[in-house]
């Protein structure tokens, strides 16, 4: 027994020295403890805690205010008794004490977040909620002991900001109301609570809870929610409702209601005010929003094991808004059969045209971009691309932007390839992604991608978030070719479809599904301060041979194509993997048989522009 014990530990420990990634001390706290396991899976120790939220929220469309009141069962499956709780809201983001990344103008401001009435398993406590930021911690009375339950009561309101973003009011009688409910904060294995403020860069990290909703909306007012529509009957005109349940069933884009229809006041049922209901399980946030106005679309597409529902809230005339649908119906279906090559997990997805161009579980609120449809479109396919991460996956945004913003990203450009071809695809994702970081030589630009989001700014941030992250998950795409990067890609889904990873369960997640050590390439794309240069440093031609020194001056392992152009006015294309600087990334020796005289050679990164293109050609 003695020698297995010792030979385990043995593996263990030569296991964590092979890793050869850092990791910060509460990390490699999380690996010893068993929460998070080294072939990338949870680990035998995994836990997460949940909640149940029944809310009953009513928006006043007179005053702008949102009100409501919430019972949230939450259980503490962590090892740990919890002798407080961290209450988390967004909105307070408009207070005008709360900090925040950039300037808002007066209208974004606002009193934030009013506490009615604050209970813990029917015991109230005295909460001064004029004193809270967008995240807080509340002492309890009683201990919450670990693989317990407890039932909070929250009554609050808080005003709609009058400039929408993410949130708001984008017209006066059209609301998008996200972020709209007190909620406790994620406590995880490796950091206990989460108390990063909300700044306005950085996005969301959330516990997948269950969700009940009854929103009170004004007469006259439609509802587009996360989850599944509970009660059309009982909110809608028969007409309306036989509309709605048709689309259910329709490959064809139709209107539910139309601006006249809307405005007639005939649509929903004629109350003062009427409860619409939904419902989501196992989710990490909800949200919804209401217009008396809107144009209301919908249609649904066949996708393996059920039919989604597609839906869109527009005001008439946003000409792109017009094909949303229709766009939606296809991104739908081919992110399910193609990248990620997962199913959409939902029933139902949900535009609205708003001013944030963001994604919510089954939701996006989108600018309009009437004049340019390809644009428009690629932003509903980012958008919704984020289905997969953050949200069916469980990413970390606040800290680790770059698990979620860079795989939609890259998303956005493999669809745009099937949608546009692959020259404007390439020509798009260059321009508008690209060119911005690899041109400018400051040091924000040159941050590894591993550094916290929370500790970037600027360009900075958003170049890691979403430019470096997405060409090393392409680089990565190259190197294990489609096949073998799909399967490694699926096994990592699989092991955090509904947890929360952290990217050293992406890293050797990536590992264990290809069945290669890529630690290498980890290490070179997300631990350096590299960028994109590389130079022809010398040739040699001798016979049938050819030689060419390439050095790696910027340092990123990326694939490259070699234009070879013979003195005949032929050219010739040789493509070269990221696999080329396994064993040295700082200069590579390419060795090609050739047949005839080559005249000149040129270096062709493609996608991976390069910071110094004029030294990637020489003369022979």
């Amino acid at each position: 027994m003695k020698g297995i014990i010792l030979a385990f530990a043995l593996a263990v420990s030569s296991q964590f020295s092979a890793q050869e990634l850092y990791m910060p001390r509460n990390i490699k706290k999380a690996y010893e403890n068993g929460t998070r396991d080294l072939s990338g899976a949870p680990g035998k120790n995994y836990w997460q805690n949940k909640g149940i939220y029944n809310v009953e929220v009513k928006v006043d469309a007179g005053s702008k205010t949102v009100s409501g009141k919430e019972t949230i069962v939450y259980t503490n499956n962590s090892p740990n008794d919890l002798d407080e709780l961290a209450i988390r809201f967004v909105n307070n983001l408009h207070k005008p004490q709360s900090p925040r990344s950039g300037f808002v103008s007066k209208d974004f401001l606002s009193s934030g977040l009013h506490i009615k009435s604050f209970i813990v398993n029917d015991e109230k406590y005295s909460v001064d909620s004029d004193d809270w930021g967008t995240v807080e911690k509340i002492k309890l009375n009683s201990v919450l002991q670990s693989k317990a339950k407890a039932e909070i009561k929250i009554e609050w309101e808080y005003p709609l900001s009058l400039q929408s973003g993410r949130e708001g009011q984008i017209d006066p009688e059209t609301f998008y109301v996200a972020y709209s409910f007190p909620r406790i904060s994620v406590y995880d294995d490796y950091n206990g609570w989460d108390m990063i403020p909300h700044s306005d860069r950085q996005e969301f990290y959330n516990d997948f809870n269950d969700y009940n909703f009854a929103i009170t909306a004004p007469k006259n007012y439609v509802v587009w929610s996360t989850g599944d529509f509970l009660n059309p009957d009982a909110v809608l005109q028969p007409e309306y409702v036989k509309r709605y349940k048709a689309s259910l069933k329709s490959d064809k884009v139709m209107h539910i209601a139309t601006e006249q229809e809307m405005k007639s006041g005939k649509v929903t049922k004629p109350n003062k005010w009427n409860v619409w209901k939904f419902k989501a399980a196992h989710i990490t946030d909800f949200c919804f929003a209401l217009s008396n106005h809107y144009v209301w679309d919908a249609a649904s597409v066949q996708l393996k094991t059920k039919r989604a529902s597609v839906q869109a809230g527009y005001k008439a005339g946003a000409k792109d808004f017009e094909h949303y649908v229709e766009w939606m119906r296809y991104n739908l279906d081919w992110f399910s059969k193609n990248w990620p090559g997962v199913e959409y997990p939902y029933n139902v997805m949900t535009a609205i045209q708003g001013y944030a161009d963001m994604e919510y579980p089954m939701m996006i609120n989108d600018s309009t971009i009437p004049d340019n449809f390809q644009d428009a479109r690629l932003t509903a396919d980012h958008e919704i691309a984020h289905t997969y991460f953050p949200f069916y996956m469980g990413i970390n945004e606040t800290r680790y932007a770059f698990m979620d913003e860079g795989w939609a990203t890259t998303l956005e450009y493999l669809i745009g390839i099937d949608e546009n071809g692959e020259a404007a695809a390439k020509d798009f994702y260059q321009n508008f992604r690209v060119k911005r970081w690899i041109n400018d030589p400051s040091s924000e630009q040159d941050q590894p991608v591993i550094t916290m989001s929370t500790q970037v700014s600027g360009a900075g941030y958003g170049n890691n978030s979403y430019v470096k992250a997405s060409l090393s998950y392409l680089a990565l795409k190259d190197y294990l070719g489609d096949d073998l990067f799909k399967k490694a890609l699926h096994h990592y889904m699989d092991n955090w479809n509904g947890k929360h990873p952290i990217p050293w369960d992406y890293f050797y997640s990536m590992n264990t599904g290809s069945g290669k050590n890529l630690n290498w390439f980890f290490n070179n794309w997300f631990y350096t301060n590299n960028y994109i240069d590389l130079k022809v440093a010398a040739t040699a031609q001798q016979n049938d041979l050819l030689t060419i020194n390439v050095d790696n001056v910027g340092g990123f392992a990326i694939p490259f194509d070699t234009m070879l152009t013979y003195e005949d006015g032929t050219v010739e294309k040789l493509h070269f993997s990221p696999s080329i600087w396994e064993k040295d990334q700082k200069q590579a020796t390419l060795t090609i048989p050739i047949k005839k005289k080559v005249k000149s050679v040129t270096l062709d990164g493609g996608l991976f522009m390069d910071y110094t293109p004029e030294d990637n050609a020489k003369a022979i």
